[in-house]
C-alpha cells in the first residue's frame, strides 16, 4: 500500500510541477567540495580549580524582589493596566500620569 501511495504522489507531483527546460535547468549535480574545518581555538586544557565557583542565577532577595516586580509589571501590560515606573530621572511621577 505505501508503494502505491509513493508511485501516487509522484506521478500527481510530475502532473503539477512544470518539467525544467531551458538552459538553467538542472543538469549533472556538482560534485561536492570538502572543506576542512579549521583546528579548535582551544587546545589546553581548563583547570576547575583556578576559578572561583559562581552561580549567576541565584539572586539576593533584593535582586528576585525587583524580578518579580518587573514581571508583574510585565503581565498588567498585556492585560492594558499601566504600572509604569514610580520614579523617571530621579523625579517621583504622579499616579494620575502613570
Amino acid at each position: 500500500m505505501l508503494d502505491l501511495t509513493v508511485r501516487f504522489l509522484a506521478w500527481m507531483l510530475s502532473i503539477c510541477t512544470p518539467s525544467p527546460q531551458g538552459r538553467h535547468r538542472l543538469g549533472a549535480v556538482p560534485p561536492l567540495r570538502f572543506i576542512p574545518a579549521p583546528p579548535p581555538p582551544f587546545t589546553e586544557i581548563l583547570d576547575g580549580n583556578a576559578s572561583r565557583l559562581v552561580r549567576p542565577y541565584v539572586l539576593s532577595p533584593a535582586e528576585r524582589r525587583h524580578q518579580r516586580e518587573r514581571r508583574r509589571v510585565a503581565h498588567l501590560a498585556t492585560l492594558g493596566i499601566d504600572v509604569g515606573p514610580r520614579h523617571i530621572h530621579g523625579v517621583r511621577v504622579p499616579a494620575v500620569t502613570r
